[in-house]
């Protein structure tokens, strides 16, 4: 029979909670079914620039989160066990860089397609990590680190 894991439950996989979504809206966007919101609303905007520029740091703060839990030695993965409650560097700034770099990539495609599909899918994406992720895994990293989660819950933000 299988250990029982320490585990925080989120409902799913972050990167699929993002990605599902993401891969849907531009399919859909590209076969013309996406409600494009370029040339009514934004047409001052460089949305390329700025889209690209969105996604690029979004790929910054997963990379940096990822490299902070790999010097933690604890799995990035919310169906792992935590062995680290991680606080320096890119967490200082936010609790949750890899949602919050998934959510910028998202956003900057979002973006740059100017496509109120993927705008409507991006909030629903953000908010079911907020519910289903993040607050299950506050719960878990309160439940396993106590006061020492806690302070840091109290000096940084969940989002920015």
């Amino acid at each position: 029979m299988a250990e029982d894991k320490d585990i925080a439950g989120v409902i799913a996989p972050p990167p699929l909670i993002f990605g599902v979504p993401l891969a849907l809206g531009i399919w859909l966007h590209a076969n013309n079914l996406g409600w494009d919101i370029a040339t009514t609303y934004l047409p001052w905007m460089p949305r390329a620039p700025i889209g690209a520029a969105l996604a690029a740091t979004g790929a910054i703060f997963i990379t940096l989160a990822l490299l902070r839990f790999r010097a933690a030695e604890t799995p990035p993965e919310p169906w792992e066990e935590t062995t680290a409650l991680v606080v320096s560097g890119i967490y200082k700034i936010t609790r949750n860089p890899m949602y919050l770099g998934m959510a910028m990539i998202f956003f900057g495609i979002t973006l740059i397609a100017a496509c109120w599909l993927l705008l409507a899918l991006f909030i629903l994406s953000v908010i079911t990590i907020d519910k289903g992720v993040i607050a299950r895994e506050e719960r878990y990293m309160h439940r396993k680190f106590g006061d020492d989660y806690d302070r840091y819950r109290a000096a940084t933000k969940r989002w920015i």
